[in-house]
């Protein structure tokens, strides 16, 4: 594995999108299945630090997945 393939491989895991199936449930990253327990730790440490310094950025002190969890328990509450 290249240093830029391994790049983009930390990049896709600590990234904060994950894809669902039909049923809505989220899709494990496959990249992940591509790192080594080191590059799994540092792929978590990367999105540690991207979160963070999303939250920081936001008025309301929230990151993207931060975001994305309080629509989806908004969503849920919702009446049918």
């Amino acid at each position: 594995m290249t240093p830029d393939d391994r790049e983009l491989l930390l990049e896709r895991v600590a990234a904060a999108h994950r894809a669902r199936d039909p049923f809505s449930r989220l899709k494990p990253e496959p990249a992940f299945f591509d790192l080594d327990e080191a590059g799994r730790r540092e792929a978590y440490e990367l999105g540690v630090v991207t979160r963070r310094l999303e939250a920081s950025l936001d008025p309301d002190g929230l990151s993207a997945t931060g975001r994305a969890v309080l629509r989806r328990i908004m969503a849920a509450g919702e009446p049918g």
